[in-house]
């Protein structure tokens, strides 16, 4: 069972405000259960004329949103294997903005963003079980702070969280 319980030197300021919306209590892995259904629950249940508004001209729409929290998740599910590894190799930042155009999510439907996440999640919960506490414990280098492998996951908890609060708030 692997608690939140971080350290602010496991990870960059910048994600507190993420990390700040997960529960102290939280277990890991359930807590990446809980906010699954939470999330294939939220955008299941925005009407399909939403799911490409934008509340400015520049902003993204709800299926890039959807489609950012993937990719996110994806960058940090490897970020915590390497640093979960031992592997000293300083890991590049991550420039959310070059991934919308590229990423064509306004030509999916919801239903292959929801299984893209679904993959997605599974494939986290998969390869968390498969590390140690200790190893989850492990301190490397992403955008040129310390992070810790277990922050990774963590974080991801408060940015889905983050930004269904801001769907909420904007866009509905």
């Amino acid at each position: 069972m692997i608690k939140k319980n971080l350290q602010s030197s496991e990870y960059n300021g910048y994600y507190k405000r993420y990390i700040d919306k997960v529960p102290e209590t939280t277990d890991l892995i359930s807590g990446l259960e809980v906010d699954k259904k939470m999330v294939i629950d939220f955008f299941s249940s925005i009407h399909e004329e939403k799911l490409e508004y934008r509340y400015q001209p520049k902003k993204w729409t709800i299926k890039e949103l959807l489609q950012h929290i993937i990719d996110t998740e994806r960058i940090f599910m490897y970020r915590l294997l390497c640093i979960s590894r031992n592997d000293k190799t300083a890991l590049p930042g991550y420039e959310q903005d070059d991934y919308v155009a590229p990423s064509e999510a306004n030509a999916k439907t919801l239903e292959v963003l929801i299984h893209e996440f679904t993959i997605t999640r599974l494939y986290t919960i998969n390869l968390i079980n498969s590390i140690s506490d200790e190893n989850l414990s492990n301190i490397g280098t992403a955008s040129n702070t310390p992070m810790s492998a277990r922050a990774c996951a963590f974080l991801l908890l408060g940015h889905s969280v983050w930004h269904i609060e801001v769907i909420k708030e904007r866009y509905l």
